[in-house]
């Protein structure tokens, strides 16, 4: 398996993945009218505009940084960070293709995010927003580290809300979970 930033050409794949990942996670807790209906396109249409080029984007980028995991012409999983005004870094997307859970590709992928992380914005924070209710999911931060630091209404695009919760790491966890210890 190899990880490298991703490119625009890598669009339609992230969207699809992305998409994948979230009928798997959120069935039961999603809408299945937005799971079954809106998300493919509104997922479709956010990795266009993140990945397009600077000069075909409406208005400013939002700095993100994404990278890929993939095993020759497979892409295995995906994570995307953007750096926040408060000097925070937004671990946006932590993805692994459904069929590939559990194999450490997520393991693998958060350890280049926080690496990125690290010698990128030194001394900064990396915080995520997960679901309350995806049990699995939050015990993978949890493993690696991750606290639980807010909680709050993660409101949708397709009108509905859902309790999530914000786990984050410090600059010390974010070095050693980087360096595998």
């Amino acid at each position: 398996m190899e990880v490298r930033t991703g490119t625009a050409q890598d669009t339609l794949r992230v969207a699809s993945l992305h998409t994948d990942s979230w009928l798997a996670a959120y069935a039961g807790l999603m809408p299945a009218s937005y799971l079954d209906g809106p998300l493919r396109d509104q997922q479709a249409d956010m990795w266009r505009s993140r990945l397009a080029p600077a000069t075909q984007r409406d208005g400013g980028t939002d700095g993100g940084h994404l990278l890929i995991a993939e095993h020759g012409i497979d892409l295995l999983g995906f994570a995307y960070l953007i750096p926040g005004p408060d000097g925070r870094i937004l671990l946006d997307n932590l993805h692994v293709d459904p069929t590939h859970t559990g194999s450490g590709i997520g393991r693998r992928l958060l350890r280049h995010a926080f690496t990125w992380a690290a010698t990128t914005h030194p001394g900064q924070p990396v915080y995520l927003e997960v679901l309350r209710d995806n049990a699995r999911a939050i015990a993978f931060y949890s493993k690696a580290g991750g606290h639980a630091t807010a909680a709050r209404m993660a409101r949708f695009p397709a009108g509905f809300e859902l309790p999530e919760i914000e786990y984050t790491w410090d600059a010390d966890a974010i070095s050693a979970y980087a360096s595998g210890h």
